[in-house]
């Protein structure tokens, strides 16, 4: 089984513009995420796929691997799915390129998902973490999950789901960590299908997998991620170095 990381970079950035070209002790925030994928020897290959001349030259520079996405793309799903097209690979795992201090853990976790699926009735892998404070479970900027007996996703939502009519069934809510595998059959669906009403509606690309019929195995974990969204955070990361 071959299994490669893939690391979508985007130079223009709502929060932070250009900040995986930032100064990281004395490395760009793009270059240490790839070199910690690298180091974490889970891949068969690694590759940063980009939007801009200068992320790619900052890669290719440093003797990374590097591609040019030839279109414009709405979510990382299409610029991934572009971007192995034509590599000959099983798995794709998908490593956020603000996140510079990878955790092997959960990428292992995601992995030995397909390791274990013999029947191949996975399409996707992806994490799940248990929030119990108010504020965050009712925050629409984090993804709420529900998941069946077997932890395949049955629904991603901003909203609080499921909805506690009743408070003392022993309900956890489970934030989505948007950190996915796929196989590549899967990618290249999601590539060739339309946006229809649930994604469109909540702005959430997973959803597209889950209309379409595909299954999406839920990991939880304890992780989370340290990314780089606002200068504050890449002062704080400064500091972890």
């Amino acid at each position: 089984m071959k299994i490669i990381a893939v690391i979508p970079a985007r130079y223009a950035s709502t929060r932070f513009p250009a900040k995986l070209m930032q100064d990281l002790g004395g490395k760009t925030v793009i270059l240490r995420t790839y070199e910690a994928a690298v180091q974490t020897k889970l891949f068969d290959d690694v590759f940063v796929v980009t939007d801009s001349d200068l992320i790619y030259n900052e890669i290719i520079s440093h003797d990374g691997k590097a591609i040019m996405s030839i279109k414009e793309h709405e979510s990382g799903s299409d610029r991934i799915a572009e971007a192995v097209e034509s590599i000959d690979v099983d798995i794709v795992v998908n490593v956020q390129g603000d996140e510079p201090f990878i955790n092997s853990e959960p990428l292992e976790e995601l992995i030995q998902i397909f390791r274990n699926d013999v029947d191949k009735k996975v399409d996707l892998g992806s994490l799940m973490r248990e929030i119990k404070d108010e504020g965050e479970i009712s925050n629409p900027n984090n993804v709420k999950v529900v998941v069946d007996q077997n932890q395949f996703a049955l629904y991603f939502s901003r909203s609080v789901i499921p909805y506690p009519r009743e408070k003392n069934v022993g309900v956890r809510y489970m934030q989505h960590i948007g950190i996915y595998a796929f196989r590549k059959q899967a990618l290249l669906d999601f590539y060739s299908l339309p946006m229809k009403s649930l994604e469109a509606s909540e702005k959430l690309e997973q959803l597209r997998y889950l209309e379409f019929g595909k299954r999406i195995k839920m990991v939880e974990t304890t992780h989370v991620g340290i990314g780089i969204d606002t200068i504050e955070d890449l002062e704080k990361a400064r500091k972890m170095l």
